[in-house]
């Protein structure tokens, strides 16, 4: 196969949905003397984001507009209802679907996000335990707090525990969910990754560059009307329950929205939150050896020049 695939990732709030698009019109102009006759666009973008899959969530979310995809192809936005939850295993399966039909009109797809463990689930095919979600499990393990949570977990399976990130709750009760269910220890991951050529870009930012960037969005999107977009949601039927399920903006203004703190506590709250999220998502990249960081465009434009000259080379999957 002489396929190819680019991903590009970071954390929140690093730009990444606009140089995917900034790369797809550079791929593009490379090859319109090719494509000009059938009018072949060339690049489609998936994306890689676990709450733009929901319908609704727009403006919290970050989820690219229209205008902004510059007619560049988007796929796995605006897929699900908020009501319901959605799951890798089903990400997976609607992935590896949307890249094999890329393929097959002979286009290049670029994957777009910052849920890493979405990317990973395509790229190196890792087989996701057919263990199906107990909700009143999940439901009783709700209550315990994440250091609890891992507590039991290492009694449980201390395997899976060495390898886990203690303070990711929903992850610490889907490993605890495996478990229970099957009274065996959490299986090891195993990998098929994608027989084709795969570059994976990281957007490096500072600390400090990472914290003006997620204050100035997060004002952007309260100007464009994040809480008439979480009221709306809550008119149409999603319980507060399922709003601070769904993490960060959606949690801190449906607790606001419920009277549990004033305006400017909110903000506050949600700026340090996203900046601990960030902190997380960089901590889970970092283990990917793989992933060429850019800090520019520039650097950017270099490393897929010389990507779109290579053969096939294949990325050997994570350990």
């Amino acid at each position: 196969m002489g396929e190819k695939i680019i991903v590009i990732l970071g954390p929140t709030a690093s730009g990444k949905s606009t140089l995917a698009v900034k790369i797809a019109l550079l791929l593009n102009s490379g090859q319109a003397k090719k494509i000009s006759a059938v009018g072949w666009n060339g690049v489609e973008i998936v994306s890689a984001d676990s709450r733009q899959v929901y319908r609704g969530l727009d403006i919290g979310s970050g989820k690219i507009t229209k205008k902004e995809m510059m007619g560049i192809p988007h796929h796995l936005l605006d897929i699900a209802s908020p009501k319901q939850k959605f799951t890798v295993a089903q990400y997976q399966k609607l992935a590896n679907k949307a890249i094999d039909s890329i393929f097959r009109r002979g286009r290049i797809p670029i994957i777009c996000g910052g849920t890493g463990f979405y990317i990973r689930s395509v790229i190196d095919g890792i087989e996701i335990p057919e263990v199906k979600p107990d909700w009143r499990l999940r439901k009783k393990l709700e209550k315990e707090t994440p250091k609890k949570l891992f507590e039991k977990l290492r009694k449980m399976d201390p395997r899976r525990a060495k390898d886990i990130d203690k303070n990711n709750k929903r992850r610490l009760i889907r490993a605890l969910e495996i478990v229970i269910k099957t009274k065996k220890a959490v299986p090891t991951l195993k990998q098929k990754p994608l027989p084709c050529s795969i570059l994976i870009i990281g957007i490096k930012k500072s600390h400090q560059e990472l914290e003006k960037l997620i204050k100035k969005r997060l004002q952007k999107r309260f100007r464009q009307g994040m809480i008439a977009e979480i009221k709306k949601l809550r008119k149409n039927g999603i319980s507060w329950k399922r709003l601070e399920e769904l993490g960060l903006e959606y949690r801190y203004v449906a607790q606001y929205l419920q009277g549990k703190f004033n305006k400017k506590t909110m903000i506050e709250k949600l700026q340090k939150e996203i900046e601990h999220f960030a902190k997380r998502q960089m901590t889970w990249f970092k283990k990917d050896k793989r992933i060429k960081w850019v800090r520019n465009y520039k650097q950017t434009e270099k490393i897929i020049k010389n990507f779109e000259k290579k053969r096939e080379t294949f990325v050997s999957p994570l350990p």
